[in-house]
């Protein structure tokens, strides 16, 4: 039995629909019994549980031959570190109280840094603590930046007719689908291939620029001229504050930005066939049209 957290997100929903087409028993855990409906009747074992909760936790891991971990992003927090380290700290509790003999964790690429990298800060954190589990075998996952992240700028393109981050329009960045990362995680929950403290680094198909990016995705929805704009940090945060972020969560998407531009947020390895992810940032983009038509 495999037990996955974050069973109704981008990565948790696909791993515990991959494990179930194989076949494999599945505790999908989440904080809604109905949107782990779907997978109920896929057949997996709901579980509704926070992943602060010790006790809740540890008797989800009980008898699960592996764990897929992650914290989710703290969007609205306070406290974002603070956040990542009080969940990080319970899973981490739960695992070793369960006697789980494998876990694969979500990471992010930068996570061998402490500072400077904003959220990824607290994966760097759970990734030391995870590690300081004995007897515990745990495959960090560290992929770079999702695709998904450009539907935050749906309404942006919609009402400003511009697309827009931080990040320099020339700098080119891996990006990864999010549908790639999953598919690695179950590939290796079902092999169990790995042991000791391990990572793995995730760089999607291609490095490409904001400027290159947009251009995809303005054809993708008939603005072939779609314009990118790189934005002040300060007009960034104060924006990010407006869609709902807490004034810490918009401070270390900052922080993030700045570690990019600065190039001090890359990947540790050179590209590989064992990094590099199938589905094309232009397979994407039929996906991001299709949401940006959808929405008012």
């Amino acid at each position: 039995m495999y037990a996955i957290t974050g069973a109704t997100g981008n990565t948790g929903k696909r791993i515990a629909e991959a494990l179930l087409a194989k076949g494999e028993r599945v505790r999908a855990m989440g904080r809604s019994a109905e949107r782990l409906k779907s997978l109920a009747e896929r057949g997996a074992e709901p579980c509704v549980a926070l992943l602060d909760d010790v006790d809740a936790m540890t008797r989800a891991f009980t008898g699960a031959k592996a764990v897929y971990l992650m914290i989710p992003p703290p969007y609205a927090e306070p406290d974002v570190r603070g956040y990542q380290n009080r969940l990080g700290q319970a899973l981490a509790e739960a695992v070793s109280a369960a006697r789980v003999s494998h876990v694969v964790n979500l990471s992010s690429a930068g996570a061998h840094l402490s500072e400077r990298v904003g959220p990824i800060n607290g994966l760097h954190d759970q990734e030391q603590r995870l590690n300081c589990l004995a007897g515990m075998n745990v495959l960090h996952l560290r992929p770079t930046s999702f695709m998904e992240n450009f539907f935050f700028n749906v309404n942006l393109i919609k009402q400003a007719g511009i697309n827009g981050t931080p990040l320099r329009a020339d700098l080119a960045i891996p990006m990864i689908a999010t549908k790639d990362i999953a598919a690695v995680a179950a590939r290796r929950l079902l092999a169990l291939d790995f042991s000791g403290k391990t990572t793995q680094e995730l760089l999607g198909p291609r490095d490409l620029s904001m400027t290159e990016a947009t251009r995809i995705l303005g054809q993708a929805i008939g603005k072939p001229d779609l314009p990118y704009v790189q934005f002040p940090y300060e007009e960034a945060e104060k924006a990010m504050i407006r869609m709902g972020l807490s004034l810490d969560m918009a401070r270390a998407f900052i922080q993030m930005y700045r570690a990019f531009n600065e190039g001090i947020l890359r990947p540790t390895e050179p590209r590989s066939a064992a990094n590099t992810t199938p589905s094309s940032f232009e397979e994407f983009a039929k996906t991001f049209a299709a949401v940006y038509a959808a929405q008012a």
